[in-house]
């Protein structure tokens, strides 16, 4: 049985939107810090955004702050990804996984989660 399962990616033209979501398993939504990573062929994968199991404490890589917003839907158990101003270096696999690290920044480390999710394909087409 999956823990976390990802929805919504897909092909956008640059300057597009995606929203990007992943359902929680109940008992990991309530206590684990959730994140989203992303990876393209050859490539480690990248901590892009992730936010605190209470929803406070949260963070973006540089690449994407200003476009992208993380958020977490309690009545769902999801957490969400808001894609805006999609550039074509935004294509990826991008990942939802959960940690229960929490020191004062999110690890970067594959091996520091302990759920991921399968991933899903978001190409920007130039």
């Amino acid at each position: 049985q999956a823990q976390l399962v990802e929805s919504g990616g897909g092909l956008v033209q640059a300057g597009g939107s995606l929203r990007l979501s992943c359902e929680v398993s109940g008992r990991i939504f309530s206590t684990y810090n959730l994140a989203w990573f992303r990876q393209t062929p050859g490539q480690e994968r990248e901590l892009t955004a992730a936010i605190g199991w209470n929803g406070a404490n949260i963070y973006y890589a540089e690449a994407v702050k200003g476009r992208f917003t993380i958020s977490r839907d309690v009545a769902k158990s999801t957490v969400n990804l808001q894609m805006t101003s999609l550039r074509p270096e935004d294509t990826a696999v991008y990942y939802c996984a959960a940690t229960k690290y929490s020191g004062t920044a999110y690890p970067t480390h594959v091996y520091e989660y302990d759920f991921w999710g399968q991933g899903t394909q978001v190409t920007v087409s130039s």
